[in-house]
């Protein structure tokens, strides 16, 4: 992997990889997004490096890494949107007083740190397990009848 200078910013590239937005949104929303330029959806997105450009020591190319969507959730409801708006927002406002608009790599801040009332209102994982369990025994249970 080559060694980047403290100088030196990566350009950020997307790849055509969005399938995992894709996947986690409902039919209104892609038909909203469609139909009514303009509309806004809330999402959270994790992003992963998939692989690098140039930057060796005789090039004059800028340093590019290629990402791509490997993880998302779409807010479905009007107060999910509204959660991760203010978590935006507290984000936003923390880079603001810490002035890190411009540094590289994580941040000072920790945006799960404010999405705790938006997790609190959403199922728990053992609750998740209990119900594909459920799922699944009515589906056996659909095939004995």
């Amino acid at each position: 992997m080559p060694k980047l200078s403290p100088a030196d910013v990566p350009e950020i590239k997307l790849d055509s990889a969005a399938v995992a937005v894709e996947a986690s949104m409902t039919r209104e929303q892609r038909r909203g997004l469609f139909e009514k330029p303009g509309t806004v959806v809330y999402a959270i997105v994790e992003l992963t490096s998939k692989s690098y450009t140039g930057h060796a020591e005789d090039e004059d190319k800028p340093a590019q890494v290629k990402v791509r969507v490997t993880g998302c959730e779409v807010a479905r409801t009007n107060e999910d949107a509204a959660a991760l708006v203010e978590a935006r927002r507290a984000m936003y406002r923390g880079r603001q007083i810490d002035g890190t608009f411009d540094e590289v790599g994580q941040g000072p801040m920790r945006p799960d740190a404010s999405l705790d009332v938006l997790t609190t209102s959403k199922p728990t994982e053992g609750e998740l397990k209990e119900y594909k369990r459920r799922r699944e025994q009515e589906r056996q249970d659909e095939y004995v009848r």
